[in-house]
């Protein structure tokens, strides 16, 4: 086996790794939007670690892996930060152990600003 191939096959290992991880944060955090972010965070590393190992290894399938590795990049954290705010909105609670909700305070804050409005009107 080549350095090239070597390198590539421990790239992979890493991601797979990080996948693993991943999987395992998703399974210990205490609450959904814990498990959204290990899971994000990680699946997105694990992703691109083993799309680049594998177009290291297999250099004509590089130009291609790197295309998926900067979609995964753009889509990941977009899609859990929608998921995220969907499931604050719809109700799904935090933990005891979260003390702050800034974004509940915000939505409060603005309800707040538009009844006072209507009263005012």
């Amino acid at each position: 086996m080549g350095a090239v191939k070597m390198i590539g096959a421990i790239i992979s290992l890493m991601g797979s790794i990080f996948l693993f991880l991943g999987a395992l944060g998703v399974l210990r955090m205490p609450d959904t939007y814990n498990r959204m972010q290990a899971g994000t965070k990680a699946t997105t590393m694990g992703s691109i670690l083993t799309l680049l190992g594998i177009g290291i290894y297999h250099l004509p399938w590089l130009p291609q892996s790197l295309i998926l590795i900067m979609f995964i990049t753009a889509t990941n954290p977009l899609s859990s930060h929608a998921l995220a705010r969907a499931s604050h909105f719809s109700g799904i609670p935090l933990t005891e152990k979260t003390v702050v909700d800034r974004l509940r305070e915000e939505y409060e804050k603005d309800e707040a600003a538009v009844s006072k409005e209507g009263e005012n009107e």
